[in-house]
């Protein structure tokens, strides 16, 4: 019987060393399912690119700079030659003759761009290649009062867009497709040639009066003015 009160406090001992399960508390069972429940990714938007916009970085550049996955515009491939470009804008100075064209990128790689110049129905003057995150350029030398055409071209390695057939007509040709890369454009004459041509036309005015009127005299004196019959004098 002595043995009975040692084993009774060596069996005491032992459950008081093994760890007790804690019931899990509502907060805690609440935060398991929400770490189990599968999150939706955040939704990826279109990057911050746009084909009009002059010096635009290329998308793939705005890829990998941006903390966030955004897209690309599908492009072809870059074993074809580009898509024509489309001509925007074409703002006219007419105090130096010149002229600002703007286009929008064609969906295709690009290497470069470059402008085409018709006047009447001569071989077009071509312009320095510029490079691919250009939109926009300048037009110099052009004539006052002169009509034009302007093409832009685009360039990769596989070639070069196609401008369409003018037919050899220059500006006087036929129609030219809208929102394509080419389009005609016309050169007003410079404010201060229209003041020079109104003095000019009102010095020739002015000395064609003093003209008439040098002549009506001259020819009083020569032959005389007839002179008005008196009125008879009655009594």
């Amino acid at each position: 019987m002595l043995g009975s009160p040692c084993l009774l406090w060596l069996l005491a001992v032992t459950f008081s060393l093994v760890p007790r399960a804690h019931p899990l508390a509502p907060e805690d069972s609440e935060e398991e399912e929400e770490d189990e429940t599968p999150r939706s990714p955040l939704p990826v938007g279109p990057c911050d690119y746009d084909r009009c916009r002059h010096l635009q970085v290329p998308c793939k550049e705005l890829q990998r700079a941006s903390l966030t996955a955004c897209l690309c515009p599908g492009l072809s491939s870059p074993d074809q030659p580009p898509a024509p470009p489309r001509l925007g804008e074409v703002r006219v100075v007419a105090e130096d003759s010149s002229a600002v064209v703007h286009w929008c990128a064609p969906s295709s790689p690009v290497h470069q761009y470059w402008l085409l110049l018709w006047e009447g129905r001569g071989a077009p003057q071509k312009s320095a290649p510029l490079n691919s995150t250009v939109r926009q350029a300048e037009l110099k030398g052009m004539k006052a009062g002169g009509s034009y055409v302007v093409c832009v071209v685009a360039a990769n390695a596989a070639g070069e867009s196609r401008v369409p057939e003018l037919g050899g007509e220059g500006p006087e040709g036929p129609g030219i497709p809208a929102f394509g890369p080419c389009g005609r454009l016309t050169v007003p004459p410079r404010p201060l040639t229209l003041i020079h041509a109104a003095v000019g036309v009102g010095a020739a005015l002015a000395l064609l009066s003093c003209g008439a009127l040098l002549w009506h005299f001259y020819l009083r004196q020569r032959c005389g003015c007839p002179r008005r019959a008196q009125p008879a004098a009655t009594f």
